[in-house]
């Protein structure tokens, strides 16, 4: 029966006490990549000229919560606007890496995404509330820059329950892996 118990007891501390909790691809080598973004919020369907005022931000960032309160706005989104931003940001990846495979894994972004490398369109995202991954190895320039842009529409604004703000609002990952691997959420017990 102490078997059991604690058995039990170790099995729950390492569910709690793990920090590899979130949403985690499960395969290969991560590397956070939430630092030195550049933002701008802007209803443009094409991406916004370099020459316009980018802000830096690091990740997780929400756009709506610096937004001006309004009653005319839902109660689910906190009474504050949503609208359109673009967010990128330069990856520069190394020679070493060749022949691996790579990936950007978004752990969160609200909603509707277009993710976007070198101007090549890795995919859409509709749902704001589950992870993604795409895979840019056919598309990556080896020790030169890469811009990585994110394209998210939150102009729906009432399209909750609760306050979700607008933008990406988890970490992202660069994840690098070997050619044959196991595949995303591959195993599970």
């Amino acid at each position: 029966m102490k078997r059991k118990l604690s058995a039990l007891i170790l099995i729950v501390l390492s569910i709690f006490l793990s920090d590899d909790l979130f949403a985690d691809p499960m395969f290969g080598k991560k590397e956070l990549i939430t630092d030195d973004w550049q933002f701008i919020l802007n209803d443009s369907p094409e991406l916004p000229d370099a020459n316009q005022n980018w802000l830096k931000v690091d990740l997780p960032h929400d756009w709506s919560v610096r937004g001006q309160l309004s009653p005319t706005l839902a109660s689910c989104t906190g009474y504050l606007p949503g609208g359109t931003g673009w967010y990128k940001k330069k990856l520069k990846i190394a020679d070493e890496l060749k022949g691996k495979k790579l990936y950007v894994y978004f752990e969160g972004v609200y909603n509707r995404s277009e993710v976007y490398i070198d101007g090549h369109l890795l995919g859409k995202r509709p749902n704001g509330y589950i992870s993604f991954m795409y895979d840019i190895t056919s598309y990556v320039k080896y020790d030169s820059d890469n811009m990585l842009t994110v394209k998210v529409d939150h102009s729906r604004r009432a399209d909750s329950r609760w306050y979700t703000g607008s933008g990406i609002y988890r970490n992202v990952y660069l994840v690098e892996a070997n050619p044959v691997h196991i595949a995303q959420w591959g195993v599970y017990t």
